[in-house]
This record gives structure tokens, sequence and C-alpha cells, in this order.
């Protein structure tokens, strides 16, 4: 579970966010959902732990990202919005040091890589460095690297961007696999008609602050319309400039 209370980051005299409040569930798959330059991505940095709040708190199944950061940051696995990262390890180099960091024993890490690798097609890959994969390749690695630990909360930054149809597919089922052991998973999208039909919860974002958070069945309600989650979000936006 995440818990983000009063949520504020400012830059100067600028409020990039403004006093967000939401939780993401056990058991669910919550959509964070905006613009471009909504806030999505800073809110989503400090719930890892990567800037600090200006003010609020946010929890990691009760753990406070600030005041105990290492703690909290082992609760969850993070995929960010660029796979660009550790290039010049092969992609099995990667994996290991990920799990060394995590403390992953040793003994079930080859059939998660093995399993991982093969939904992914990625198998035949991890012998070679990431700086030789494309993008989509590098986007699989890195879910991959934010799995192996096992993590009961998955926290993913536009995850589906550049993957094809075969292994969005495959995170798609994976996320909602996770959540129905009983885990979170929260990922940002600008993508409304994933969020739609993936989502069980969604929090609309526009201009750093909090829209909507709820299920999409009680926004049509209040809205009184059985229109797309797409129509509904541009409707909203529009209606509160």
């Amino acid at each position: 579970m995440i818990q983000v209370e009063r949520f504020t980051k400012r830059y100067g005299e600028r409020d990039v966010v403004k006093n967000l409040s939401f939780t993401v569930k056990d058991g669910a798959i919550t959509g964070f959902i905006g613009h471009n330059g909504a806030g999505k991505s800073t809110t989503i940095k400090a719930i890892t732990g990567v800037i600090r709040p200006t003010e609020g708190t946010i929890t990691i199944n009760g753990i406070d990202i600030v005041k105990d950061p290492q703690k909290a940051k082992f609760q969850f696995g993070y995929v960010s919005d660029s796979p660009d990262h550790f290039l010049r390890l092969k992609g099995i180099e990667y994996l290991h040091f990920i799990a060394d960091i995590y403390d992953t024993p040793a003994e079930g890490r080859g059939d998660f890589i093995e399993t991982y690798a093969k939904r992914f097609g990625l198998y035949d890959a991890l012998n070679s460095q990431i700086l030789s994969y494309s993008h989509g390749m590098r986007q699989k690695i890195m879910i991959m690297g934010a799995l192996i630990h096992d993590p009961s909360v998955w926290i993913l930054d536009e995850p589906l961007t550049g993957l094809d149809p075969q292994s969005a597919f495959e995170l798609k089922k994976m996320m909602r696999e996770h959540a129905e052991k009983g885990k979170s998973v929260f990922f940002s999208t600008h993508v409304l008609e994933v969020a739609e039909k993936l989502c069980d919860e969604i929090c609309i974002i526009k201009s750093g602050e909090l829209l909507y958070t709820g299920t999409l069945d009680h926004l049509r309600e209040t809205h009184k319309t059985e229109a797309s989650l797409e129509n509904i979000f541009l409707e909203l936006t529009d209606t509160t400039e």
C-alpha cells in the first residue's frame, strides 16, 4: 500500500505538485493519469525517494520514505520513465547486480530470470550489453530488474512505452497477477484506453492538483455518463480551466 498525504513539491516560488492525497490499495491496480507536465513523474519520484517532498508525507506499507528510506525502498520495485541505465552491463549482469542490492537469494534468481526473460522474448539477449538493446528491450530488462526481489508494491512510470504488443500484453498480465496476490500496482500512463481496461482505480492529476481518485464506475456515476474514460478525462480537464 502507498499512502500519499498532502504532498507538495515546490521549486522556488512555484508549486509543481500541490497538496496531493490518495491511497494505492493492496490487491488493486491504480492508474495515475494526466497530461504531460501534469506532475505525474514528480509525484512518482517523491514516492520512490528520488526527490524529497516540500510538504506532506508518503509511506510505503506504513514506512515513511523520508524518515526510513532504505527500509521503504525494499518494499517496492520501480521502473522509471527512462530505461537508459547501466548500459555497459550485460543484461544478466544487471539482473544479478539488482538482485544483490535487494539481497535476493541466489537459488531463486535463475528460475525468475529464465521465466521472465522468456515471457519478454529476451532470453537470447541476456549475455549482450544493454547498450546494444533497442529501447523496448531496455525497458523489458529494467522491468525484470524491478521485479526480481518480488516486491509487494510495483511502481511504474509509463511502463508500456516502447514495448511491442506481445510484451505489453505480458506486462499487463503480470500486473494483474501481482494485484491478484493481494499486492499493489501503481503506474502512470497517458494512454487512457489502457487505464480504462486495466485499472481498478484511477487518480487524475492536472497542473499538479488531484482532480479525482477512485473507481471508474464512481467517476461515471459522478458525471452521470457512460462515456469512455478518455471523454470524461477531456471534459474534466477542460472544465477546470
